[in-house]
């Protein structure tokens, strides 16, 4: 939000001031034109003064360069001729190395001194000719000073508000890395928790607490009462194994949890002459039949 109200500070600002630009040129008329080469040249000149300097910074620091590098040569030549009757080469190589910096350092004071030489000539011309400008437009120059004088204020204004959009646009763009480092270590974790997750069911499913297996019995009677619950009376063997199967398919893709489990041994306690008992005191098998269901 802060960016987008910078920008359109900058925008406003810079509409406004070519406004009043424009309404300031109708006024004074084409003596803008006419000194318009003078203030150019004055532009040019100061770029022009602004590389020597940085030039001359060069030239300074690669003359030190070199001096430094003359007293490390000096200094290993005096380790070296300390022992006349033994080379050491620990000496010898450090004289190689500071005779190497000696070289590259004056190639590079060499090469500075070149391009300050250079810039200066080049400032000189573009100071010469701001001076013949302002002798030969001196009047077109004195009358359209208000224009250019505006024109400077506004261009100091612009590039205070660019700044500040620089700086903003780079703090987004830093604050959106770190949004995406974040999400990216959140997804990370998200999918560690769910690996967990699944780890710890698959291995509750393997071996679920408080579940036992059946008596024979009970087996018996479940495949009995999955027979009666199709319609078949008596179903083979393997048919009652394959339906067996398919149950305990489907409870395991429906169910996430054993917790069910828990009293399923109650459940299934009852013998086959229990079963019998209830049966004939509810009328026998013929009146109607039973169902029992187990989830596993």
């Amino acid at each position: 939000l802060g960016l987008q109200e910078a920008r359109t500070a900058y925008r406003r600002i810079l509409s406004e001031s070519a406004r009043k630009l424009n309404a300031e040129g109708s006024q004074l008329g084409n003596c803008i034109e006419k000194a318009r080469p003078y203030y150019e040249a004055r532009r040019l000149a100061k770029e022009a003064q602004q590389e020597t300097q940085k030039a001359a910074l060069r030239y300074e620091r690669a003359v030190s360069m070199h001096n430094a590098a003359r007293e490390m040569v000096f200094v290993a030549e005096q380790g070296v001729m300390a022992d006349k009757n033994r080379l050491d080469p620990t000496w010898q190589e450090m004289l190689n190395h500071a005779t190497w910096k000696v070289n590259e350092a004056e190639e590079e004071r060499l090469r500075s001194e070149r391009e300050h030489q250079r810039v200066t000539q080049l400032c000189q011309q573009a100071e010469a000719k701001v001076q013949a400008l302002q002798k030969s437009l001196k009047r077109v120059i004195v009358k359209s000073k208000p224009y250019f004088e505006l024109k400077a204020q506004f261009n100091h204004i612009l590039e205070e508000h660019k700044a500040k959009v620089t700086a903003l646009e780079r703090s987004v763009s830093q604050a959106k890395t770190r949004y995406s480092v974040a999400l990216r270590n959140l997804e990370q974790i998200s999918e560690q928790i769910h690996a967990r997750r699944l780890q710890r069911l698959i291995l509750r499913r393997a071996s679920p607490v408080g579940a036992e297996a059946p008596p024979q019995d009970a087996v018996n009677e479940v495949g009995v009462t999955r027979g009666t619950h199709l319609g078949a009376d008596n179903p083979p063997s393997d048919s009652l194994s394959v339906l067996s199967l398919q149950t305990i398919a489907s409870d395991l893709q429906k169910f996430d949890s054993v917790e069910h489990l828990v009293g399923l041994s109650d459940a299934t306690s009852l013998n086959n002459d229990e079963l019998e008992d209830q049966e004939h005191r509810r009328g026998g098998p013929g009146r109607f039949k039973h169902h029992r269901s187990i989830s596993l």
